[in-house]
């Protein structure tokens, strides 16, 4: 299927939802993109470093407190 059919239905699908529920389709597919799109690494990075420099981290020792087994 091309990206043109996908895109005319899913605008044919946009079109058959009610309007009362069109507020929470815009949130999952809102959601969605945001979940498949690639975020750059170096930003990842970058904001990793800036909350280890804040001491926004979680102190290595207490990573595995509570999951002890019985």
């Amino acid at each position: 299927m091309k990206t043109t059919d996908y895109a005319q239905a899913l605008h044919k699908e946009i079109d058959q939802t009610p309007a009362e529920h069109l507020a929470a389709l815009l949130n999952i597919v809102h959601t969605f993109r945001e979940s498949v799109s690639l975020k750059s690494p170096l930003a990842s990075v970058e904001k990793g470093l800036q909350e280890a420099l804040a001491g926004e981290g979680e102190d290595i020792s207490t990573l595995w407190d509570g999951i002890d087994v019985d």
